[in-house]
């Protein structure tokens, strides 16, 4: 069911909770919860985000989820965080200083969790968030407390100006470096 308008204006500041638990081979973070999300409840809950197109299609899932398949996700050892909680109605709404707090969040959580991979989901909040200039997409030089880190493209429907078949072929390369 699509929310309404006063349904996704209302959702603005809901933090939703992390989906993670212990023995994650991947930890996906988000940039912050969009209103969708905060409307249902869901990581990533925009019926057009692309991230579970590019899951199904890199192969990291066997089918194309839906944002409430969390419980098949964690299955599939697959989490998700955001590095700025709160909803937002978009990261515009967000402040370099949410991205530095959300980093150094981040960073614990990663140090505790201890996840094979963790993967962020957009250059700008990564080089925001971490103090890093000149952002590559790809494996990171350095690893984010001793656990491999990757950036990817933001999957947010509203980064139309990256193709869904490009990204799927970046979360190819992440499921291949899986092993």
């Amino acid at each position: 069911m699509t929310p309404s308008r006063s349904e996704l204006e209302a959702a603005d500041g809901i933090e939703l909770p992390d989906l993670v638990r212990p023995g994650l081979r991947l930890l996906l973070v988000g940039i912050n919860p969009g209103r969708h999300s905060g409307a249902s409840g869901y990581h990533f809950g925009n019926p057009r985000n692309h991230l579970w197109y590019a899951l199904h299609e890199s192969g990291l899932s066997p089918r194309l989820l839906k944002p409430r398949e969390t419980d098949e996700l964690l299955a599939l050892g697959i989490g998700i965080t955001n590095l700025v909680m709160r909803t937002t109605q978009g990261a515009n709404n967000l402040t370099a200083e949410e991205y530095r707090a959300g980093a150094d969040i981040l960073r614990g959580k990663v140090a505790k969790l201890r996840p094979g991979v963790v993967a962020v989901l957009g250059k700008g909040p990564y080089g925001l968030g971490f103090g890093v200039k000149e952002v590559q997409l790809g494996l990171q030089p350095d690893p984010l407390e001793g656990v491999p880190l990757w950036v990817l493209p933001n999957p947010s429907p509203i980064n139309a100006s990256y193709p869904k078949e490009d990204l799927a072929r970046r979360f190819t390369e992440l499921r291949t470096a899986l092993g």
